[in-house]
């Protein structure tokens, strides 16, 4: 537990200590203290990115192998791919039923998802970045702490989820904190994850950039309450057969 929790303390205080020198640095050079642009915000982002990921893999606190790929997993990751599509609306169905949370990183998740270079953090940084830590360091330390698997995997997806820092973002980062814990458990690898993790933002953006209104319910979406529901069956068709075939094929 202690190390997790190490490893959580490293992962945020990189985000401020690099961000902030980064965040200087652009203050210095263009000499003004207007709000950060959305380039700015990238470039800071993906600078902290590459820190983490340079310091847990030369630290070791990530361990990177190609032991799993070697098997050939390609009909796992397929189904990776696909339970990240069937999550999306029922996860979203989820949250508007829960009371509406404040959504704190508005501005900047706009800034960054609405420049076409925003994707290079959120969908290829932030899914590697983020399972070589909550996955690769965080859960690998629980697992060994506990021997009850979900205590660790529960124990990250709160972490996961809280180290978002935005209320709206926490109940679909804990669900699938969940569930990328689960895939790390049965597999001792970071790869399912990182593939579902991509699919899960990749979406997130495309639609972000369709349908720009941050406040657009599914209802809104889909014209109906019946399609609402439609598309919540069609979605669970889809993610419950994924999840399925997951439990059937995830092994170390």
């Amino acid at each position: 537990m202690k190390k997790a929790l190490i490893y959580t303390i490293v992962f945020v205080g990189i985000q401020f200590l690099v961000g902030g020198l980064v965040t200087l640095i652009f203050r210095l050079l263009k000499g003004e203290s207007a709000a950060p642009g959305a380039m700015e915000l990238i470039i800071t982002t993906a600078a902290t990115s590459v820190v983490t990921v340079i310091v847990f893999l030369t630290t070791k606190w990530t361990v990177v192998s190609r032991h799993w790929v070697r098997t050939r997993p390609w009909f796992v990751l397929f189904w990776c791919v696909l339970a990240a599509l069937g999550l999306l609306v029922p996860s979203e169905w989820l949250q508007e039923l829960m009371p509406a949370l404040p959504n704190l990183a508005e501005e900047t998740f706009d800034l960054i998802m609405k420049d076409r270079w925003g994707y290079v953090v959120v969908g290829l940084l932030a899914p590697l970045t983020e399972e070589m830590v909550f996955r690769g360091a965080v859960l690998k330390a629980l697992l060994q702490w506990k021997q009850n698997p979900w205590v660790g995997i529960v124990i990250s997806a709160v972490l996961f989820a809280m180290i978002h820092m935005n209320p709206a973002q926490m109940p679909h980062a804990f669900l699938v904190g969940l569930l990328l814990g689960w895939m790390y458990y049965r597999t001792d690898s970071i790869v399912p994850g990182v593939v579902y993790h991509w699919v899960n933002n990749t979406v997130a953006y495309v639609l972000y950039n369709l349908y720009p209104n941050p406040d657009m319910t599914l209802l809104d979406l889909f014209g109906s309450q019946q399609r609402v529901l439609l598309a919540l069956v069609f979605s669970l068709c889809i993610f419950l057969p994924a999840l399925y075939q997951l439990n059937m094929r995830l092994k170390k």
